[in-house]
Protein backbone atom coordinates (compact mmCIF):
# COMPACT_ATOMS: atom_id res chain seq x y z
CA UNK A 1 0.00 0.00 0.00
CA UNK A 2 1.36 3.41 -0.95
CA UNK A 3 1.38 6.06 1.76
CA UNK A 4 0.86 9.78 1.31
CA UNK A 5 3.68 11.69 3.05
CA UNK A 6 2.57 14.72 5.00
CA UNK A 7 3.77 16.96 7.85
CA UNK A 8 0.89 17.93 10.14
CA UNK A 9 0.59 21.10 12.19
CA UNK A 10 -0.51 19.96 15.65
CA UNK A 11 -0.13 23.25 17.54
CA UNK A 12 -3.22 23.66 19.72
CA UNK A 13 -4.82 20.44 18.46
CA UNK A 14 -6.41 18.01 20.92
CA UNK A 15 -4.71 14.63 20.71
CA UNK A 16 -5.21 11.53 22.85
CA UNK A 17 -3.00 8.63 23.83
CA UNK A 18 -4.52 5.46 25.25
CA UNK A 19 -1.85 3.90 27.45
CA UNK A 20 0.85 5.22 29.72
CA UNK A 21 3.87 3.00 29.07
CA UNK A 22 7.18 3.51 27.29
CA UNK A 23 5.65 3.50 23.80
CA UNK A 24 3.01 5.98 24.88
CA UNK A 25 5.70 8.22 26.34
CA UNK A 26 7.57 8.38 23.03
CA UNK A 27 4.35 9.29 21.21
CA UNK A 28 3.39 11.90 23.79
CA UNK A 29 6.77 13.62 23.74
CA UNK A 30 6.73 13.88 19.94
CA UNK A 31 3.27 15.43 19.91
CA UNK A 32 4.05 17.83 22.74
CA UNK A 33 7.15 18.97 20.85
CA UNK A 34 4.81 19.83 17.95
CA UNK A 35 2.62 21.93 20.25
CA UNK A 36 -0.30 19.51 20.61
CA UNK A 37 -2.64 19.46 23.61
CA UNK A 38 -2.27 15.86 24.73
CA UNK A 39 -4.66 13.85 26.92
CA UNK A 40 -3.57 10.46 28.25
CA UNK A 41 -5.98 7.74 29.40
CA UNK A 42 -4.15 5.24 31.60
CA UNK A 43 -4.22 3.96 35.20
CA UNK A 44 -0.45 4.46 35.42
CA UNK A 45 2.20 6.67 33.85
CA UNK A 46 5.90 6.10 33.29
CA UNK A 47 8.14 8.22 35.53
CA UNK A 48 8.88 10.40 32.49
CA UNK A 49 5.20 10.99 31.76
CA UNK A 50 4.56 11.64 35.45
CA UNK A 51 7.10 14.45 35.36
CA UNK A 52 5.50 15.89 32.23
CA UNK A 53 2.11 15.76 33.96
CA UNK A 54 3.43 17.44 37.12
CA UNK A 55 4.92 20.17 34.92
CA UNK A 56 1.39 20.90 33.68
CA UNK A 57 2.11 19.95 30.08
CA UNK A 58 -0.21 16.95 29.97
CA UNK A 59 -3.86 16.16 30.68
CA UNK A 60 -4.31 12.79 32.40
CA UNK A 61 -7.34 10.64 33.19
CA UNK A 62 -5.96 8.16 35.75
CA UNK A 63 -7.97 5.11 34.68
CA UNK A 64 -8.23 2.71 31.78
CA UNK A 65 -9.90 3.86 28.57
CA UNK A 66 -13.70 3.63 28.59
CA UNK A 67 -16.15 3.89 25.68
CA UNK A 68 -17.14 7.52 25.23
CA UNK A 69 -13.69 8.90 26.06
CA UNK A 70 -12.43 9.56 22.55
CA UNK A 71 -14.64 12.23 21.05
CA UNK A 72 -13.38 15.59 19.76
CA UNK A 73 -9.77 14.55 19.24
CA UNK A 74 -7.79 15.21 16.08
CA UNK A 75 -5.36 12.30 16.54
CA UNK A 76 -5.70 9.25 18.77
CA UNK A 77 -2.81 6.86 19.43
CA UNK A 78 -3.67 3.49 20.95
CA UNK A 79 -0.61 2.22 22.82
CA UNK A 80 -1.73 -0.15 25.58
CA UNK A 81 -0.35 -3.68 25.92
CA UNK A 82 -3.80 -5.13 25.21
CA UNK A 83 -4.57 -5.60 21.53
CA UNK A 84 -8.34 -5.78 22.01
CA UNK A 85 -8.41 -2.53 23.99
CA UNK A 86 -6.37 -0.83 21.27
CA UNK A 87 -8.79 -2.01 18.60
CA UNK A 88 -11.86 -0.96 20.56
CA UNK A 89 -10.41 2.48 21.24
CA UNK A 90 -9.34 2.82 17.61
CA UNK A 91 -12.83 1.97 16.34
CA UNK A 92 -14.44 4.58 18.60
CA UNK A 93 -11.91 7.28 17.74
CA UNK A 94 -12.19 6.63 14.01
CA UNK A 95 -15.98 6.75 14.12
CA UNK A 96 -15.69 10.13 15.85
CA UNK A 97 -13.55 11.45 12.99
CA UNK A 98 -10.05 11.16 14.45
CA UNK A 99 -6.93 9.94 12.69
CA UNK A 100 -5.88 6.75 14.46
CA UNK A 101 -2.58 4.98 15.07
CA UNK A 102 -2.37 1.55 16.70
CA UNK A 103 1.14 1.07 18.04
CA UNK A 104 0.86 -2.72 17.80
CA UNK A 105 -0.92 -2.90 14.42
CA UNK A 106 0.52 -0.64 11.71
CA UNK A 107 -1.66 -2.34 9.10
CA UNK A 108 -4.82 -1.15 10.91
CA UNK A 109 -3.59 2.41 11.41
CA UNK A 110 -4.60 5.51 9.45
CA UNK A 111 -1.03 6.78 9.65
CA UNK A 112 2.44 5.74 10.79
CA UNK A 113 4.79 7.87 12.87
CA UNK A 114 8.17 7.88 11.09
CA UNK A 115 11.57 7.91 12.70
CA UNK A 116 12.72 11.52 12.66
CA UNK A 117 15.81 13.67 12.84
CA UNK A 118 15.33 17.30 13.88
CA UNK A 119 17.92 19.99 13.31
CA UNK A 120 16.21 23.27 14.17
CA UNK A 121 13.65 23.81 11.40
CA UNK A 122 15.07 20.92 9.40
CA UNK A 123 12.96 17.79 9.76
CA UNK A 124 14.07 14.53 8.12
CA UNK A 125 11.86 11.47 8.44
CA UNK A 126 12.36 7.79 7.65
CA UNK A 127 9.49 5.35 7.23
CA UNK A 128 9.24 1.70 6.25
CA UNK A 129 5.45 1.45 6.18
CA UNK A 130 5.58 -0.29 9.54
CA UNK A 131 7.49 -3.15 7.93
CA UNK A 132 10.77 -2.80 9.79
CA UNK A 133 11.13 -0.34 12.68
CA UNK A 134 14.66 -1.69 13.19
CA UNK A 135 15.66 -0.63 9.66
CA UNK A 136 14.06 2.77 10.20
CA UNK A 137 16.13 3.23 13.36
CA UNK A 138 19.32 2.18 11.56
CA UNK A 139 18.70 4.61 8.71
CA UNK A 140 17.86 7.33 11.21
CA UNK A 141 21.22 6.82 12.91
CA UNK A 142 23.06 6.97 9.58
CA UNK A 143 21.27 10.14 8.48
CA UNK A 144 21.71 11.80 11.88
CA UNK A 145 25.47 11.22 11.63
CA UNK A 146 25.51 12.78 8.16
CA UNK A 147 23.38 15.85 8.90
CA UNK A 148 24.53 17.53 12.10
CA UNK A 149 23.31 20.58 14.04
CA UNK A 150 24.99 22.90 11.52
CA UNK A 151 22.11 22.30 9.10
CA UNK A 152 19.59 23.70 11.59
CA UNK A 153 21.92 26.60 12.31
CA UNK A 154 22.16 27.27 8.57
CA UNK A 155 18.37 27.51 8.29
CA UNK A 156 18.26 29.87 11.28
CA UNK A 157 20.81 32.15 9.62
CA UNK A 158 18.94 32.14 6.32
CA UNK A 159 15.73 33.06 8.17
CA UNK A 160 17.61 35.91 9.82
CA UNK A 161 18.60 37.44 6.48
CA UNK A 162 15.46 36.45 4.56
CA UNK A 163 13.78 39.86 4.61
CA UNK A 164 16.92 41.57 3.33
CA UNK A 165 17.36 38.85 0.74
CA UNK A 166 13.85 39.35 -0.62
CA UNK A 167 14.49 43.08 -1.05
CA UNK A 168 17.79 42.53 -2.81
CA UNK A 169 16.92 39.54 -4.98
CA UNK A 170 13.99 40.47 -7.14
CA UNK A 171 14.29 37.76 -9.80
CA UNK A 172 14.23 33.98 -9.76
CA UNK A 173 17.72 33.95 -11.31
CA UNK A 174 19.13 36.02 -8.47
CA UNK A 175 17.48 33.85 -5.83
CA UNK A 176 18.79 30.72 -7.52
CA UNK A 177 22.29 32.18 -7.45
CA UNK A 178 21.93 32.97 -3.77
CA UNK A 179 20.96 29.43 -2.83
CA UNK A 180 23.73 28.01 -4.98
CA UNK A 181 26.31 30.19 -3.23
CA UNK A 182 25.17 29.60 0.35
CA UNK A 183 24.36 25.90 0.38
CA UNK A 184 27.95 24.76 0.14
CA UNK A 185 30.44 22.92 2.33
CA UNK A 186 32.28 26.10 3.31
CA UNK A 187 29.28 27.68 5.03
CA UNK A 188 28.31 24.43 6.70
CA UNK A 189 31.85 23.81 7.89
CA UNK A 190 31.99 27.29 9.40
CA UNK A 191 28.80 26.54 11.32
CA UNK A 192 30.05 23.10 12.33
CA UNK A 193 33.15 24.73 13.80
CA UNK A 194 31.14 27.35 15.68
CA UNK A 195 32.08 30.27 13.42
CA UNK A 196 28.59 31.72 13.26
CA UNK A 197 29.58 35.32 12.53
CA UNK A 198 31.76 34.28 9.59
CA UNK A 199 29.01 32.06 8.23
CA UNK A 200 26.47 34.88 8.45
CA UNK A 201 28.84 37.27 6.71
CA UNK A 202 29.33 34.77 3.90
CA UNK A 203 25.57 34.36 3.47
CA UNK A 204 25.02 38.12 3.42
CA UNK A 205 27.88 38.52 0.95
CA UNK A 206 26.28 35.92 -1.31
CA UNK A 207 23.00 37.84 -1.19
CA UNK A 208 24.77 41.09 -2.08
CA UNK A 209 26.68 39.51 -4.96
CA UNK A 210 23.56 37.82 -6.31
CA UNK A 211 21.66 41.08 -6.14
CA UNK A 212 24.36 42.92 -8.08
CA UNK A 213 24.40 40.44 -11.00
CA UNK A 214 23.09 41.81 -14.27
Amino acid sequence: MELYPINLKLAGRRCAVVGGGAVAERKVRTMLAAGARVHVFSPMLTPGLSRVYKDGRLHWTPRAYQPGDLHNFFIVICATDQAEVNRQAAAEARSAGALVNLADSPELSDFHVPAQITRGDLLITVATGGGSPALARRLKEDIAARYGPEYGEYLALVAKVRADMKNRLATAREREGFWRETIDPDVLNLLKNGKFTEAEERIRHAACCAGSES
